[in-house]
């Protein structure tokens, strides 16, 4: 920059540079008297300074190249200058004709605030030195370098060669050349069509992330067996079947039993027992206890002891055993496992001649198996349809939905609205084992009520 700048002054100070603003005014006479001023201190050197004349020259450098490219002064005759000759005449005129676009026989002109925003400067955009520069470039290029080295030579490198290994020999296929969008020809594609097995690499489709994860059998698997909506029995409309009804009235009942008898259960579990209550005679035992406690020790005491002074409660030495109890201990316990050895032996033969009945255990236990391997798929088969403990509370069923008798209604019109839409889809959410049962939040207060007597309550009373 600094070079250019330098050439530009050098070219300006030539005889022949031109300018391309004429100055005007008595500046350029040059009668202005400069001021004097003390250029011994540091703080006047750049104070006080007419650098009017090099920002001119400037100005008038840089509007020479937004104009015209570069300076006056470079340029040649023939860019500057032309002959006129007057106009040319109609037989010689041979001019291309111009595509002009025509709008209602009207050439279309371009708008002016178009014309405001076109770029007119002659001045090439500076280059964007960061738009050419690359991350570890010098690293790269070295590694380039090298690769080429070793090419030369004949040298595959260790990455290449575990690749080359990897991949499976003598399977090289011809990739299938695809036809562009725009082929008349082109075959049509459809998209409910059965998806074709990809005949690629593994090994390439994998490497290059073409093939999909894939997705556990558990992720297809519902948390439930039960359908999203559950359709009401019959004797729930709203003009019924007497028999469906009743029915349905049955079912309620029993649910309604069935709480009952727990609530019973309850009740039972927490009452208290006559029979656990304190009397008068159990009250006057306890009161009397501490009373008559020596007494009760002290004839302990006594018949503890023995008329000749030995104390009964004592424990007694164990006596050593002498060599002869020893061998005879050895002799019980060597007959011991000889008697059963016999019998084990014994047994091992009387099971010869019960094979039909062994033949006959065995086929019971095996049917006996099957039975419970078909009673536990059985009750695998019901738990999926059954609500999971997913939380702290336990599933609680909605109430049914049941009209008396007395109740029915004949048509929709007189029909009363029962139950909630959004509550019926949440707990369904929580049968199908969606979301966990839950509780409404309760409302708890952070901090104490603080109660304070007015001035005017106190003069009040």
């Amino acid at each position: 920059m600094a070079a250019n700048r330098r050439m530009k002054r050098m070219a300006s100070s030539q005889p022949g540079f031109m300018k391309l603003k004429s100055v005007s005014g008595g500046d350029s006479l040059g009668t202005t008297r400069r001021k004097r001023l003390n250029k011994n201190k540091k703080k006047n050197w750049n104070k006080n300074i007419d650098i009017n004349d090099v920002d001119e020259f400037l100005e008038d450098i840089r509007h020479q190249e937004r104009t015209t490219g570069g300076l006056l002064s470079e340029k040649t005759d023939e860019s500057l200058f032309f002959l006129d000759v007057g106009p040319p005449k109609k037989a010689e005129r041979k001019v291309a004709p111009v595509e002009v676009k025509m709008r209602r026989g009207k050439p279309v002109r371009p708008l002016r605030i178009d014309l405001i925003l076109q770029h007119d400067s002659l001045v090439p955009a500076p280059k964007d030195v960061l738009s050419y520069q690359l991350p570890n470039a010098k690293k790269l290029r070295r590694i380039a370098q090298k690769a080429e080295h070793l090419a030369a030579k004949g040298i595959v490198p260790r990455r290449q060669k575990k690749l080359l290994n990897l991949r499976p020999a003598g399977k090289t296929e011809s990739k299938a050349v695809t036809d562009a969008n725009n082929n008349p020809e082109r075959d049509f594609y459809d998209i409910w069509a059965p998806e074709i097995k990809s005949t690629a690499d593994p090994w390439y489709l994998q490497q290059t992330r073409k093939s999909r994860v894939k997705r556990p059998e558990k992720l297809n698997a519902k948390p439930s067996a039960l359908p999203a909506v559950e359709v009401i029995a019959p004797g729930g409309s709203y003009n019924p079947d007497f028999f469906s009804h009743q029915a349905l009235l049955q079912e309620a009942h029993d649910v309604e039993v069935k709480k009952q008898k727990a609530e019973d259960k309850l009740v039972r579990q927490l009452a208290v027992n006559k029979d656990h209550l304190a009397t008068e005679e159990t009250i006057f035992r306890e009161q009397v206890e501490g009373l008559v406690e020596q007494e009760d020790d002290h004839d302990d005491e006594e018949a503890g002891a023995d008329d000749d002074g030995v104390i009964v409660g004592a424990i007694a030495q164990a006596l050593k055993k002498t060599e002869k109890e020893r061998r005879k201990e050895r002799a019980e316990i060597l007959k011991e496992q000889s008697r059963q050895a016999d019998k084990e032996k014994t047994f091992r033969h009387q099971q010869l001649f019960q094979l039909r009945s062994i033949k006959t255990s065995i086929k019971q236990d095996e049917a006996g198996t099957k039975v419970k391997q078909i009673q536990r798929k059985a009750n695998q088969e019901a738990e999926k349809s059954q609500p999971r403990r997913l939380g702290k509370l336990k599933f609680q069923a909605q109430d049914l939905e049941v009209q008396l008798s007395d109740e029915l209604a004949g048509s929709l019109r007189q029909l009363k609205p029962e139950g909630s839409v959004l509550k019926d889809r949440f707990k369904s959410m929580q049968k199908r084992n969606l979301i966990e049962p839950r509780e409404r939040a309760k409302f708890k207060r952070r901090l104490k009520v603080k109660y304070q007597e007015k001035r005017a309550f106190r003069e009040i009373t």
